[in-house]
């Protein structure tokens, strides 16, 4: 059977925005591009839906799936040592056994219609924890807006995966108002900024050789293994997804200083089975003994890859750094789709999967 999103493949000798639009029927590269924008916009958006502080002394649960989930995770990673309470992220049916009254719980769908968040929704209602909604609309915010439960409205016309900005800056903004961390708002612009400078650096317009792109040559044809480690562990769950729904391929990820504890091993046999190509993350502030840990695993493995990329966060503040990476990865993979010869917005087994568990 065909599938309708695979086309003829454009010449992998150039990314430009004229061969990526040939494939790209919903322009999800513009929707990466507007990173910075999403970054203000969603700042705007928490402020006029949210107009008071809460007291949450048990911290924070993030509810939520797939590219909504993410940015609780993201968020975490950004706030890093400054977290004053915990920050939980929950992907599944329910929420953590140890949530209280006096938990926060923000539920993050962004179509609204996410069956293990509305569950989520209601758990959190039955335990009487306070509760905060980030969503386009849909049945989570029909139940919040009658519950009374605050609403911050996100912008319609996305693959959830493309509003990661708007996921993030929500969980930083409702960690901040419940007291599990320190109003971000200023690096956040800072970061919007920075974000515009990179994405002249990285985007379609900029040199064949730029680093995206050369990444993005260096993943065709191979399956790429991501690592990640401390701050950029969730950045590097987030490459695995976006390239597992924008190039339509298989993606994978670990993190240090776990992954040489069993993955390194698994490299040995790696050559025997497939293609694998190995992509670390590294935070310019990561700890040093992670660094070298790091460099030494490269070398180790890399007799048995088909390739190997190192790459530094860029910026002064942690969501700055976080970011970067996000932006990157966004890239990559779009670029991925492009030179696979793939449309990277369908998502049509996932529809699939929903349709039919709908049903049931």
């Amino acid at each position: 059977m065909s599938d309708s999103s695979v086309t003829a493949a454009p010449s992998v000798e150039e990314l430009s925005r004229e061969a990526i639009g040939a494939i790209d029927t919903s322009d999800q590269l513009a929707d990466v591009l507007a990173l910075p924008e999403h970054l203000r916009d969603a700042v705007w958006r928490v402020e006029s839906a949210i107009m008071q502080d809460w007291d949450t002394p048990a911290g924070l649960v993030v509810a939520g799936m797939g590219g909504s989930a993410i940015g609780g995770a993201l968020a975490r990673a950004a706030l890093g040592d400054h977290a004053s309470r915990p920050i939980f992220v929950t992907r599944a049916y329910g929420l953590p056994t140890w949530t209280t009254p006096e938990t926060m719980v923000l539920c993050a769908s962004y179509s609204g219609e996410t069956e293990e968040t509305l569950a989520c929704y209601e758990s959190a209602g039955a335990l009487g924890a306070k509760r905060t909604v980030v969503t386009t609309g849909g049945r989570l915010a029909e139940m919040a807006r009658a519950d009374g439960v605050p609403v911050i409205p996100l912008p319609g016309g996305f693959q959830p995966r493309a509003a990661v900005a708007y996921m993030i800056v929500a969980a930083l903004e409702v960690a901040a108002l419940s007291g599990a961390g320190p109003r971000l708002t200023p690096e956040i612009d800072v970061a919007a900024s920075h974000t515009e400078q990179l994405v002249a650096e990285w985007g379609p317009d900029a040199p064949e050789d730029s680093l995206a792109k050369e990444i993005a040559r260096g993943l065709f044809g191979t399956i790429p293994v991501v690592a990640g480690a401390g701050l950029t562990g969730p950045v590097a769950n987030r490459w695995k997804t976006q390239v597992n729904e924008n190039a339509k391929q298989p993606c994978f990820w670990a993190e240090l200083p776990e992954l040489d504890h069993n993955e390194i091993v698994g490299w040995e046999g790696a050559r025997d089975v497939g293609r694998f190509t190995a992509v670390f993350l590294d935070d310019s502030d990561a700890h040093p003994r992670v660094k070298e840990r790091m460099d030494l695993t490269e070398r180790l493995i890399s007799g048995s890859t088909a390739g190997s990329f190192r790459v530094e966060t860029r910026g002064e503040t942690a969501i700055e750094r976080v970011i970067s990476l996000v932006l990157l990865g966004d890239l990559v993979s779009i670029y991925l789709a492009a030179l696979r010869g793939v449309d990277p917005g369908p998502v049509k087994v996932i529809d699939e999967l929903k349709s039919t568990l709908a049903d049931r």
